[in-house]
């Protein structure tokens, strides 16, 4: 006896649920969010070469703006984003009776401004300060010094987005 293909009334409750939601969500707003467009076409990133979120802003910004090499004069480009300071800390936030470590909580800030080549201040100096939990056993050390390791470049990651989200809404005057 051949099998036709019906459907069932779970497939067309979920089908129709999902037609009459799309209205609801253009309605409240919900938008993907697209990739960043921004008011200069060329950047400085100081210090030279800084640190790792530094490193990774001058690569995060793709076609979009142009970011100057190193070396290059600050006067070539019409912002300088200065990321004064990147600190990163591991802080034991638990030991169990004997003294041992349980847990870590590895933090990462970093401290950043935007200016003009000429010194004036297009976005004043700001402070982003992440900061993760984990926990740690001596037995699989090797383990948790790679799980670190991957906690510290999601926050640096997490943080280079930050502060292009910020840079974004940055407005040149004429």
């Amino acid at each position: 006896m051949p099998q036709h293909n019906i459907p069932t009334r779970r497939s067309v409750n979920q089908t129709l649920l999902a037609v009459l939601s799309l209205p609801t969500l253009t309605a409240c707003g919900f938008k993907l969010r697209g990739g960043q467009s921004y008011a200069f076409s060329s950047i400085a990133i100081t210090p030279d070469p800084g640190g790792a979120v530094a490193q990774e802003l001058r690569r995060s910004f793709g076609g979009a703006v142009q970011v100057l090499p190193p070396g290059a004069p600050l006067a070539q480009a019409q912002v300088v984003l200065n990321v004064a300071q990147e600190q990163r800390d591991k802080v034991v936030v638990g030991s169990n009776a004997s003294g041992q470590v349980r847990e870590f909580q590895l933090r990462l800030s970093v401290q950043f401004g935007l200016t003009t080549p000429a010194g004036k201040e297009l976005q004043p100096g700001d402070r982003l300060a992440l900061q993760r939990d984990f926990s740690y056993n001596e037995s699989y050390a090797l383990a948790k010094e790679a799980e670190e390791a991957l906690l510290f470049r999601d926050m640096q990651t997490d943080i280079v987005q930050q502060i292009l989200r910020r840079l974004a809404t940055v407005r040149l005057a004429p």
